[in-house]
């Protein structure tokens, strides 16, 4: 990767904490004097109430790239997180500059960031290209069809019917270390939610994979 690049994005720290590169290079920001669009503002909160969205109807369905539509302008899709329920994780910090960081007790790491102001980055209409833009952004390294779709839980109601949102996913593994990288740009409020996992082997990511999608869940705007 070039040398220029100087500033790691929030989250991306969890993998190098294990030494995992991604597509042989982190994925990082480039440098943030350079003219190109950037995540301006970052936030885990709770968004405001649109009138005249139906939040409950988009909540009550999986949301697949191609539902990204349904979602109302201007407020972001969150993230709520019950990791340090989980034996074995910690809260390392929680809402610094937008990012929520785990960490167990093998080794492995957990960042979470919801950004908005994506708006440079959006195809509109498009959730796919856009969240593929997202990652060339990042890193333009990083090959579109190396991008395999994966899924979390959408909506944190455990009492209604369980429903899931589709990412896009980069997995990749070096000197025995493994990581996954989820990300999707939501075109409608855009807003993007990225989360990086990394352990010291392909075992321990598996198993921390299972407990994220256990207490992991991406919130609809209200």
């Amino acid at each position: 990767m070039s040398g220029n690049v100087r500033r790691r994005l929030a989250g991306s720290a969890a993998i190098g904490a294990v030494g995992v590169l991604l597509a042989s290079c982190s994925v990082n920001v480039p440098d943030p004097e350079a003219p190109k669009p950037s995540p301006s503002e970052s936030t885990l909160s709770t968004p405001t109430i649109t009138p005249g969205h139906d939040a409950e109807a988009v909540a009550a369905k999986d949301l697949p790239m191609t539902a990204g539509g349904t979602l109302a302008a201007g407020d972001p899709v969150t993230v709520s997180s019950r990791m340090e329920e989980v034996p074995g994780w910690s809260l390392v910090h929680s809402g610094l500059q937008g990012e929520v960081r785990y960490k167990r007790a093998d080794g492995c790491a957990l960042a979470i960031r919801v950004s908005v102001n994506q708006g440079p980055l959006v195809v509109s209409g498009d959730d796919d290209a856009s969240t593929k833009a997202l990652f060339h952004y990042l890193d333009a390294g990083i090959a579109a069809e190396t991008l395999k779709p994966t899924s979390l839980r959408w909506g944190q109601d455990n009492d209604k019917p369980q429903h899931s949102v589709e990412f896009l996913a980069l997995d990749s593994s070096s000197g025995g270390a493994a990581a996954t990288v989820l990300a999707r740009l939501f075109s409608a409020p855009a807003s993007s939610v990225y989360i990086s996992l990394a352990c010291p082997n392909p075992g321990a990511l598996a198993s921390a994979r299972v407990e994220m999608d256990s207490k992991l869940a991406v919130v609809p705007p209200s």
